[in-house]
C-alpha cells in the first residue's frame, strides 16, 4: 500500500503560447511529513501558513521539464532548489519562460526559468518576500520581462500576540436589519481574528522586472486581486476594507475596486463596495453595484462587469435579472451597456467585436443559456445558440477552443475570417464519457465532428496546434495504459506519442473495471463503475465483501438523473483517499454509484430525500448481489462531505450495511439552519419541516416508507473483515440486533 501511495502522480502538462513547446510539471505522490506539519490559521475563510504567509494546504510540482512538440529535444530545468514546493506556473506571452513559485522555508519567492537553456533563477529580491494569502502572487506584464507581485510589506513587524486579558465581550449587532446567512466556516471570532487576519492579508503591490528591481506602487492593503490589462498599461486592484464581519468570510468583506496606472496612480474607481450583509439566501441571490469586474481579454484596456436589476434577489420575481457593461480607457466616459439579461450572469468568453458568447443561468430550473453578442455593434440583437439543462449532459454541445489573444490573453479561435470556431466537450452519452472536437459554422449554425474518442480508450482534446494543418493534442487512456500525450493528425489519420508516462502503481495490474447499468424501483437508471480484484474468479472465490463509495446529487428531471456521466475506460489512478485501495485487500469497490434525489416540477428533491437514497442502495446493493460479485451481509458504505452525510441517513434509515465509513461529514441540520448544500429553504419553512421530518428514527421525511423498511433502526452489523486467501466467501457475519442508541437517535436529515 505504501508504494502505491507514495508513486508519483502523472504529471501536469502547459503547452506554451506558440504551441512549440510542452512544460511538464513534475509531482511526488504524497507531501512531506515537514509540509503538513506545518502551522495553520483559519481566519474569515482563509487557511493560512503563517510561517509561509501563503495558503497552508495546495498541490505542489518538485520538476520542471521542457519538450518540444514535434522532434526529441527535451530539456530538465536545472538550478531549482532542493527541497522546494513548485506553484503557480505560467508561461510568458512571448513564450520564451516560465514564471513560477517557490515555497521553501519560511517564505515564498518568483522564479523565472528560460526555454533557451532551461535554467531557473531567483527573480525576487533576497530581501522580498510574496504574499500568497490570495494565491498566485503575480501576474506577468505584456512585454514578458516584468511582474506585478503582491509581497509582505517590508517594515512589517512581528506578528500580534494573542491578549493576556479579553478586551471585553464580543458583541456583533446587525442595526434593527434582518441579515440570514447560511452557515460558514473559519470566520472570525474576535478583535485579535481581526488583527491576525489583518496583518498576514496584507500586501504591498510591487512592480518587478525580471532582473530584481522592486517598485512598490501605492500603499499597502489587503488585496485579493492585482490583475493588468491585456496590454499591460493598467492594473485592476481589489482591496479588501473593514469593517470585517464574524458571521461571513473575507469575500463578504467591503471592497474598493479600482484602476491603476503602472506607477500606483488611482486612474479610475469602479466601485466602493460596503459589507455584502443584506444579500438574500435565496439561491440565485447576489450582491448589488458592479460585479465581476475584469478585463476583456481581446481590448487592450476596457473594464466589464454586470449589476443586478433585481435588487440582487434571486427569491423575487424579475423579468430582467442582470445588466452587463463595459468602459474603455481612459474611462472617462459614462458605462456602456453590452446586454441585459433575464437570468444571472454566468461569464463571457471573449473573441473579437464581432464575436462574444455570454452565458446566463437559473438555479430553480436549472437552465442555461449562451448567447452570441457583437461588442462592437451594441444595437445588434444578441443571438441564443444554447437553451438547455446544465445537467442534461447529452446535449452539451460543447465549448469554443481558445488561444492566445493579440495581447497575450486567451480568445476564441477562429477561423476562415471568423465564420468557423471550434467546440469541445466531455461528449457524455449512454455508452460513457467520449469527448470530441467540432467544427462550428456560425452563419449556418451547422457542425462537423472531426475528432472524438474510440473504445477502448478514453481521448481528451488538449490543444488545436495546427487549424490548417488539422493537428491537436490529445490525452488519452486506456484501462490498462495510464495517462500520455499524442499529436494526432486528423487529414492523415495518425498518431505520435509525445510522451511515454509509466504505470504508477503496477501492483494494481490485473484488477477488472467495468461501468455497469442498473435501475432503481422507480425506473431511474442508475450506474456505477464496479472494481474487482487482481485475479478474481467469482464461480471460484464466490461473493465478496464490497465498499460503495458515493455522493448524492439533486436534480430535476429522472431523464438527467439517469444519465451515464462516467467512462469505462479511464485508467485508474489510487490515492491515499481512494476506496481503490480496499481491492488490494480482497474487497470489491462500487465507485460512484449514482445516488440520484429528484425533485420535479415544483417538488424539491429533498422532499423525498430517504426513500430515493434507500432505493438507489437497494438497486445497487441488489445489482452486486444479482451478479454473483456481492455478498449481502457484507457491504459497506462510504461518502466524503455530503457522501459522509449519506452514509450516516443509510446506516439509520436502512438494514443494507454493516458498516459506514463517514469521511468529513456534517450530520445536525439544526446548525444549518438557512440551508444546506442544495437545499435554500430555512429550517423554519413550512416544506422544509415536512421534508426534515419528526424527531424519530423511523422518520422517512414525507411519511411514506421507503422500500424494505422495516420500521426501526437497526445496528450495524460489526464485521466487514477481508476475505481469508484462497476463500474470499469466508467471513465473519454479525447478528442482527437493534441499537437502542440509534433507536432514540433523531432524524438525520
Amino acid at each position: 500500500l505504501a508504494d502505491i501511495i507514495d508513486a508519483p502522480q502523472t504529471p501536469w502538462v502547459a503547452l506554451s503560447p506558440d504551441n512549440q513547446w510542452m512544460m511538464f510539471i513534475e509531482r511526488p505522490g504524497l507531501p512531506s511529513i515537514e509540509e503538513v506539519a506545518q502551522p495553520e490559521l483559519r481566519l474569515a475563510g482563509l487557511r493560512i501558513n503563517p510561517r509561509t504567509n501563503g495558503p497552508s494546504r495546495q498541490t505542489s510540482g518538485n520538476g520542471i521539464v521542457f519538450r518540444k512538440l514535434q522532434g526529441d529535444d527535451q530539456r530538465r530545468v536545472t538550478g531549482i532548489p532542493e527541497g522546494a514546493r513548485l506553484t503557480g506556473f505560467r508561461w510568458s506571452k512571448d513564450g520564451k519562460r516560465v514564471a513560477f513559485v517557490v515555497t521553501m522555508g519560511d517564505r515564498i519567492s518568483l522564479w523565472s526559468a528560460e526555454l533557451e537553456n532551461a535554467q531557473a533563477r531567483q527573480v525576487t529580491p533576497p530581501d522580498m518576500r510574496l504574499n500568497g494569502v490570495y494565491g498566485t502572487p503575480y501576474s506577468w506584464l505584456d512585454d514578458g520581462h516584468e511582474f506585478i507581485v503582491l509581497a509582505v510589506p517590508a517594515d512589517r513587524g512581528p506578528a500580534p500576540a494573542p491578549p493576556l486579558v479579553p478586551t471585553g465581550p464580543v458583541i456583533q449587532e446587525n442595526l434593527g436589519k434582518k441579515a440570514p446567512a447560511r452557515t460558514l466556516q473559519d470566520l472570525l471570532q474576535n478583535p485579535y481574528d481581526e488583527s491576525l487576519f489583518e496583518y498576514y492579508a496584507t500586501s504591498q503591490l510591487y512592480r518587478l522586472s525580471l532582473d530584481g528591481k522592486a517598485q512598490p506602487l501605492g500603499r499597502p492593503g489587503i488585496f485579493d486581486q492585482a490583475t493588468p490589462s491585456p496590454q499591460g498599461k493598467h492594473i485592476l486592484t481589489v482591496r479588501v476594507q473593514r469593517p470585517f464581519s464574524y458571521s461571513l468570510q473575507e469575500d463578504s468583506f467591503p471592497r474598493l475596486i479600482q484602476v491603476i496606472d503602472r506607477k500606483g496612480r488611482p486612474v479610475h474607481t469602479v466601485a466602493d463596495l460596503p459589507l455584502q450583509d443584506q444579500v438574500p439566501i435565496s439561491f440565485g441571490s447576489v450582491p448589488t453595484g458592479p460585479r465581476d469586474v475584469d478585463w476583456r481579454s481581446d481590448k487592450k484596456a476596457e473594464l466589464v462587469w454586470v449589476e443586478a436589476l433585481d435588487g440582487g434577489d434571486g427569491g423575487r420575481e424579475a423579468r430582467e435579472r442582470d445588466r452587463i457593461f463595459t468602459l474603455a480607457a481612459p474611462f472617462d466616459g459614462p458605462p456602456v451597456e453590452l446586454m441585459t439579461l433575464g437570468q444571472r450572469y454566468g461569464g463571457i468568453m471573449w473573441g473579437d467585436d464581432d464575436l462574444a458568447f455570454v452565458t446566463s443561468w437559473w438555479w430553480k430550473t436549472r437552465n442555461i443559456k449562451v448567447w452570441r453578442v457583437r461588442p462592437g455593434d451594441r444595437q445588434a440583437q444578441p443571438q441564443l445558440v444554447q437553451d438547455r439543462s446544465w445537467q442534461d449532459r447529452y446535449n452539451d454541445p460543447g465549448r469554443p477552443v481558445m488561444h492566445p489573444g493579440p495581447y497575450g490573453d486567451s480568445v476564441i479561435l477562429t477561423a476562415d475570417g471568423g465564420r468557423t470556431i471550434f467546440l469541445s466537450g466531455e461528449g457524455a452519452s449512454p455508452e460513457g464519457n467520449r469527448p470530441f472536437l467540432d467544427r462550428h459554422d456560425l452563419p449556418s449554425g451547422q457542425t462537423t465532428r472531426l475528432f472524438r474518442s474510440e473504445a477502448p480508450y478514453y481521448e481528451r482534446f488538449v490543444e488545436l496546434v495546427d487549424v490548417k494543418r488539422q493537428r491537436i493534442v490529445t490525452r488519452r487512456e486506456s484501462q490498462t495504459e495510464p495517462p500520455n500525450y499524442y499529436l494526432r493528425d486528423l487529414k492523415k489519420n495518425t498518431l505520435e506519442a509525445l510522451t511515454r508516462f509509466p504505470d504508477p502503481a503496477p501492483q494494481l495490474k490485473g484488477i477488472s473495471k467495468e461501468l455497469v447499468s442498473y435501475e432503481r424501483a422507480d425506473g431511474v437508471q442508475l450506474t456505477g463503475t464496479l472494481y474487482l480484484p487482481a485475479g478474481y474468479d467469482k464461480r471460484k472465490d464466490g461473493p465478496l465483501p464490497c465498499l460503495l463509495w458515493a455522493y448524492p446529487t439533486e436534480f430535476k428531471s429522472k431523464q438527467d438523473a439517469g444519465q451515464v456521466t462516467d467512462s469505462p475506460y479511464r485508467f485508474t489512478r489510487v490515492a491515499w483517499f481512494s476506496p481503490m485501495l480496499y481491492l488490494t485487500q480482497g474487497y470489491a469497490v462500487l465507485d460512484d454509484p449514482t445516488m440520484p434525489i429528484i425533485g420535479e416540477g415544483d417538488e424539491e428533491p429533498n422532499d423525498t430525500f430517504v426513500q430515493q437514497l434507500v432505493m438507489s442502495a437497494q438497486a445497487a446493493v441488489d445489482m452486486l448481489v444479482e451478479r454473483g460479485v456481492g455478498d449481502r451481509d457484507r457491504m459497506a458504505i462510504g461518502g466524503h462531505s455530503y457522501g459522509a452525510f449519506m452514509t450516516a441517513n443509510l446506516l439509520a434509515h436502512s438494514d443494507l450495511f454493516c458498516l459506514g465509513l463517514p469521511r468529513s461529514g456534517a450530520y445536525n441540520r439544526t446548525l444549518t439552519p438557512f440551508g444546506f448544500q442544495s437545499e435554500e429553504r430555512t429550517l423554519w419553512d413550512p416544506t422544509r419541516a415536512t421534508a426534515t421530518g419528526p424527531a424519530n428514527p423511523s422518520c422517512t421525511c414525507s411519511g411514506k416508507p421507503p422500500p424494505g423498511w422495516t420500521g426501526t433502526a437497526k445496528m450495524p452489523k460489526s464485521g466487514l473483515s477481508a476475505p481469508k486467501e484462497g476463500n474470499r466467501q469466508n467471513g465473519p457475519r454479525a447478528p442482527r440486533r437493534q441499537s437502542a442508541y440509534l433507536q432514540n437517535t433523531r432524524c438525520l436529515f
